[in-house]
């Protein structure tokens, strides 16, 4: 992996004056970005085996519920 400089080369960006300051009026130039930054790997994709689990027990639970109710009403 090879890193590059993020910030603008001060000698090539134009509206800088020498050593680097920006006249009067104008507008700086835009920082440079981190393109490299963050994490190296992917994030997780779908569901955990236990948030699901739960979420199938708590169904089946309220679907028993509701179903004796309906049966001994």
């Amino acid at each position: 992996m090879s890193a590059s400089n993020p910030d603008p080369d001060p000698d090539s960006t134009p509206g800088l004056e020498p050593g680097g300051a920006v006249p009067p009026g104008d507008t700086p130039p835009a920082e440079g970005s981190m393109s490299e930054a963050g994490p190296q790997h992917s994030p997780p994709k779908g569901w955990a085996k236990g948030p699901l689990l739960a979420i199938v027990v708590c169904v089946v639970l309220v679907a028993a519920f509701f179903l004796v109710y309906a049966i001994l009403l």
